[in-house]
């Protein structure tokens, strides 16, 4: 089995040399992240402010771009060529800061060419993003500090790496209480056999690493984060047919999630809130996630976990919340989460795998 170091190595030759651009993945990965779930307009003009230099090494599988991240300490996890980052640093604006985190030298030193393009493009004063080489399992080696941050953001990077609960933990930690980790990743239909791990372009191209979506959901809890909620998803196409028939009968899905930081063990209450419709972009309702969408001065009822979320989190000004008088009972012994699976909510959307295809080469 080859250890965390040799995996590492792997992934940076992969994505240090051997990619040049995101049309030379075997996967529809990336081109599911520009066009199955649409954008609001701050975001589509922050990433149309983005060099194309950076914008054609771009490797992400999703969008991981929440609402209300104005003012924000942003910390993004395997930043690539810094496309992500820059698009951060316009929507947090000079008052916010972002950084990114990667393991590459080839993709820091690249990324932190375009930081000063990127603070004139903006009219800013000085650079609000910063670029660390580090390990997304040592945070603290790096540099970032313990509750310090107040979103992690991540594109197709948790499927690279062989420790997934050691980046969970690590961003879990980084995180100021009611910090949310906001992500796309690559997800298997089901647990991805060992053999396949030890393949190095399976693994380079994300497929070897995926987690099977519901262990994402153990992970989550393990380490202290809320229930994962799941926002968009997308079907995965595999263009090269060796790797396709490696893949046998596993599917691939691209999945956006959030998680958030609560305090430990908080007396979880149902809740009936209103949405006063103050987030920018989002004036007559906001979609939260696949199975919340708030409309603007209607109240809704919501349990106590997602109480306790919008209650401690960046949101918290944006709803008027009225608790319930008791505590949330405990009824359901076993929890059911096929809400969270991203193939199902694929299915649900119409997202064939041809929707984010593209001609293989």
């Amino acid at each position: 089995m080859a250890t965390c170091d040799d995996v590492r190595e792997n992934v940076k030759k992969y994505y240090g040399s051997r990619l040049e651009t995101s049309g030379d993945l075997q996967t529809s990965a990336a081109s599911c992240s520009l066009s199955c779930r649409p954008l609001p307009r701050s975001v589509t003009d922050a990433l149309s402010l983005v060099h194309p230099e950076v914008t054609k090494r771009f490797y992400g599988c999703g969008l991981p771009f929440p609402a209300k991240l104005e003012g924000c300490r942003v910390l993004d996890l395997g930043s690539g060529s810094g496309r992500d980052c820059f698009a951060f640093s316009k929507l947090v604006g000079p008052s916010g800061h972002v950084t990114g985190l990667d393991m590459t030298e080839e993709l820091i030193t690249a990324s932190r060419q375009y930081i000063e393009y990127h603070q004139k493009t903006f009219g800013y004063e000085k650079p609000n993003v910063t670029f660390v080489q580090g390990y997304m399992e040592k945070l603290s080696e790096a540099g970032l500090q313990s509750d310090s941050v107040d979103v992690v953001l991540s594109n197709c990077v948790l499927c690279l790496c062989p420790d997934k609960r050691a980046v969970l933990q690590q961003a879990y930690n980084v995180l100021k209480e009611g910090g949310e980790l906001y992500f796309s990743d690559m997800y298997a239909s089901k647990v991805v056999p060992d053999h396949m791990k030890e393949d190095t372009v399976l693994w380079g191209e994300g497929m070897g690493g995926s987690l099977f979506w519901q262990d994402l959901i153990s992970l989550a809890h393990s380490v202290g984060f809320s229930t994962p909620h799941l926002v968009s998803a997308s079907l995965i196409a595999i263009y090269n047919s060796e790797l396709k028939a490696k893949a046998g009968d596993i599917g691939y899905a691209s999945g956006t999630y959030r998680l958030f930081k609560l305090p430990k063990s908080p007396v979880t209450s149902e809740a009936t809130v209103t949405y006063k419709g103050t987030v920018a972009d989002f004036p007559d309702q906001l979609e939260f996630d696949s199975t919340h969408c708030f409309k603007k001065d209607v109240a809704v009822e919501v349990n106590g976990e997602m109480s306790a979320i919008l209650q401690r989190s960046r949101f918290v000004t944006d709803f008027k919340i009225q608790i319930s008088d008791q505590p949330e009972s405990g009824s359901e012994s076993t929890p059911q989460y096929c809400h969270l699976s991203p193939f199902l909510l694929a299915d649900k959307l119409g997202s064939s795998v041809t929707k984010c295809s593209k001609t293989s080469k």
